[in-house]
């Protein structure tokens, strides 16, 4: 009988004290689970404080990106062109002089005789023509110098005035230019072209 008041006595308890720690586990779970859930929407991905964060860090590179994109369509256009202001246009008016008389000179191993009348053109101003007309002695002997060089094979190629007409703009600009230090001279022209 002794038995039996225990295995009451034992059995009476151990549902209540079994209740007891079911019940005590459960309370312990439901706080965990609160303090968890309070802990990860305070301080985990849910914060209020870290999503403002993350959106100012997207802004703030899709700033950067913009600017990026910006900088790449300047660097793809090429340096900056200036523009300089460009004043009224002015055309050089030409100046031209003619020497008075026609210049005469032999052709090289030939019986032939050159004469030509020389006249230059120049932008410049009237000071060229005056040089011109101060330094004629000179100038002339310079030509003459020049026109004793031609011989009978040059006188049949194409370019043949071309090339006198050139010769002859440089002799008469460096005659200028040491008497002068200036030529000025930019064009001779033939005004009459004779070889007999």
């Amino acid at each position: 009988m002794a038995d039996d008041e225990l295995e009451n006595d034992g059995s009476g308890k151990k549902p209540l004290l079994r209740y007891l720690l079911l019940g005590s586990a459960a309370l312990i779970v439901v706080t965990v689970t609160v303090l968890a859930t309070m802990f990860f929407v305070s301080a985990g991905p849910f914060d209020t404080d870290s999503a403002s964060e993350i959106e100012e860090t997207i802004q703030q590179l899709e700033l950067d990106a913009e600017e990026a994109r910006a900088r790449a369509e300047e660097l793809a256009r090429g340096p900056a062109k200036d523009t300089l202001e460009t004043p009224e246009l002015t055309r050089f008016e030409n100046t031209y002089k003619e020497m008075e008389r026609p210049l005469v000179a032999n052709i090289v191993n030939s019986r032939k005789v050159m004469q030509v009348k020389v006249a230059i053109m120049t932008h410049y101003d009237d000071r060229v023509v005056a040089n011109m007309e101060k330094h004629d002695f000179a100038i002339r002997s310079e030509i003459l110098d020049v026109m004793r060089t031609v011989d009978e094979a040059k006188l049949s190629e194409d370019s043949f005035r071309k090339e006198l007409a050139e010769n002859l703009k440089m002799a008469i600009n460096s005659v200028l230019e040491r008497y002068e230090d200036f030529g000025g001279v930019e064009e001779v022209l033939f005004t009459e072209f004779v070889v007999q």
